[in-house]
């Protein structure tokens, strides 16, 4: 097993599939599961494994051939203008081939095949593939337009990196460990019981009580890009 010590040391590659509104069906065999539009999307996921950061996503109509990952990959390099140590994917196709084996050669990253569910191999990325599905693909009607289905794979992929707390990061999210800035869980905070010692210990990560105790907030609930299903939570003074 690989383990990352620092943002870039790590990245992971990933297929999968997401259903268009019609579904995996259609009423004849032998094409009663086609995988291809307008049946389904083809979705490439690049994950920086230390911060969990979504690094580059990519949209097929059908199975990308290896070429169309690097491309991905590349692109994803000069968006953080960085490159990983280790590169981790599954065993498709795209990546068992000496194609890929040769991009990663000139590229200088080692290449490693992660065996499904098991520690040290893709695990990381077929989480942030499940939380896709059942945060954001579960809860729209998935389009059948490809700039418009990008537009909602960007928005999500945004909202993942800087507004959703992770519990294997401490609470951080993936842009604040990626940036390596100082995570808002460990900023001041607010005390609303007056009476309560400020030297108490409070929820993990501790931090310091902003002001007197006693203060009066309120919940704000705000929503990324103004979509219901990417909530933004915030606690704030009232006024």
């Amino acid at each position: 097993a690989v383990t990352a010590k620092h943002p870039n040391h790590v990245w992971h590659v990933d297929l999968t599939v997401i259903p268009a509104s019609s579904g995996f069906w259609t009423s004849w065999s032998p094409f009663s599961l086609p995988q291809h539009w307008p049946f389904c999307w083809w979705v490439a996921v690049v994950l920086d494994h230390y911060s969990r950061c979504v690094l580059g996503v990519g949209v097929f109509k059908v199975c990308p051939t290896s070429s169309a990952v690097q491309s991905l990959l590349d692109r994803a390099i000069r968006k953080s203008k960085a490159k990983p140590k280790h590169l981790i994917s599954g065993e498709g196709k795209q990546f068992w081939c000496g194609s890929f084996k040769e991009w990663c050669e000139r590229k200088r990253i080692r290449p490693r095949f992660g065996a499904v569910g098991r520690r040290g191999g893709i695990a990381v990325v077929e989480r942030f593939i499940g939380s896709l599905e059942s945060e954001c693909m579960d809860l729209i009607l998935v389009p059948f337009r490809e700039r418009e289905f990008r537009r909602d794979l960007a928005m999500y992929g945004d909202w993942y990196n800087e507004h959703r707390p992770h519990s294997a990061l401490g609470g951080r999210t993936p842009a604040e460990v990626y940036g390596g800035v100082t995570p808002a869980s460990q900023v001041s905070r607010l005390a609303p019981r007056a009476r309560w010692p400020v030297t108490a210990p409070c929820a993990s990560p501790p931090a310091p009580v902003a002001g007197e105790p006693g203060a009066v907030v309120r919940l704000r609930v705000s929503h990324h890009a103004g979509r219901k299903h990417l909530p933004i939570v915030a606690l704030k003074r009232a006024a």
